[in-house]
């Protein structure tokens, strides 16, 4: 049994004392405490790269990624595709099913654990790429059965305006799939009709306010149907680019535990700024932003850690910020078994010191080295 004296991120509250752990937690018992914060693992649903490697890269590419995140305190992560011609799609997702098939085969995992992967694109709407290239193709079922047949895809994102999106999302929510909603031009109406069409599943909204228009008063769209549903999550990217400080205040308000921190990471990120690449396009990094030649914003240089970070800087309480990074993340999943420091879950952990920087990273109660 190991034991790690700490100040304690629980869900209901921070605790002085000394959580003991093995596999998983046992007890956290209140005490005298040195001046560090022992949080749940971070949990990423949205990530493409990190360190030099991306998801589309087979295996190796998204075990590079997995560490470098794991570094920075992700334990759980969905690598994430990007829209390219669908035979480079399959691959990847193939990639990734044989980058968690080796990392299953190790005594320690050497980065993230692989949940499964994100599906983002080619299903989406082609007037709302973003920096997505203009690969796009229709949901047709024999495309679905295809990536179902693979049983690596725990998330896909859609536009679900687009034809075949209403058959496509029942074929994924009934095979527990997580349909986000995203990359998409639909209107409230649309967009709150397969928020409903889900059959339970939990839904979701990618990158919340990017690539889906903004809210009016006569228009509120995709993202005034997620902000009003009581029953979708949403994804943010907090790096202070994609999101300004007072539209993550209006998600909160709104979505409350339903609400989860994203990076979007590409390869780049942890890498120096210059020119950098996703998804076969060029990509210039400069202070801490990536952009397509256009200007477009192009996914992130964003880790988990900072991105907490913001969140605290931006007013939220160390537990709701958890909460942003592991908790609601592990309930939009469906993942019981960790997102909280709770006796019985999974001893997945991040140590962070004085200054919310990251010291140590723990997986099922084993160190990261």
């Amino acid at each position: 049994m190991t034991t790690l004296p700490g100040h304690i991120v629980t869900p209901d509250g921070i605790i002085p004392g000394t959580l003991s752990f093995g596999t998983t937690i046992n007890t956290v018992e209140p005490g005298p405490a040195p001046d560090r914060f022992i949080l749940p693992g971070f949990i990423d649903v949205h990530v493409h790269g990190g360190g030099g490697g991306d998801a589309m890269d087979g295996p190796d590419g998204v075990a590079s990624l997995a560490r470098f995140h794991f570094a920075h305190g992700t334990t759980t992560m969905l690598p994430t595709t990007i829209t390219r011609p669908w035979p480079e799609v399959l691959a990847a997702l193939d990639g990734i099913a044989e980058a968690r098939r080796r990392a299953a085969g190790l005594a320690m995992p050497d980065g993230a654990l692989i949940h499964g992967a994100h599906l983002e694109g080619p299903f989406i709407n082609p007037a709302r790429l973003g920096a997505q290239p203009p690969f796009t193709v229709l949901p047709t079922a024999a495309l679905v059965r295809e990536v179902l047949s693979r049983d690596i895809v725990r998330v896909v994102t859609l536009a679900c305006e687009m034809p075949g999106a209403d058959a496509a999302i029942d074929l994924f929510s009934r095979s527990g799939v997580r349909v986000s909603l995203g990359h998409s031009a639909a209107d409230f109406d649309t967009a709150t009709a397969a928020i409903a069409r889900t059959h339970g599943c939990p839904v979701c909204g990618t990158h919340l306010f990017n690539a889906m228009g903004g809210i009016e008063g006569r228009k509120p769209g995709l993202a005034g149907a997620i902000l009003a549903s009581d029953m979708a999550f949403a994804e943010l990217i907090l790096d202070l680019h994609h999101v300004h400080p007072g539209s993550f205040r209006l998600a909160r308000a709104a979505l409350g535990d339903r609400l989860m921190l994203i990076t979007d990471a590409i390869r780049a990120t942890g890498q120096p700024d210059g020119v950098s690449e996703l998804g076969g396009q060029a990509v210039m990094v400069c202070n801490g932003a990536a952009r397509l030649e256009d200007g477009t914003l192009a996914g992130s240089v964003l880790t988990m850690d900072a991105a907490l970070r913001h969140a605290i800087a931006c007013s939220v309480p160390l537990v709701d910020a958890a909460r942003l990074a592991a908790t609601n993340a592990a309930a939009y999943l469906g993942l019981t078994d960790r997102g909280a420091i709770r006796p019985g879950l999974r001893a997945d952990l991040v140590v962070l010191g004085p200054d919310l920087d990251i010291t140590e990273v723990w997986i099922a109660g084993r160190r990261g080295a």
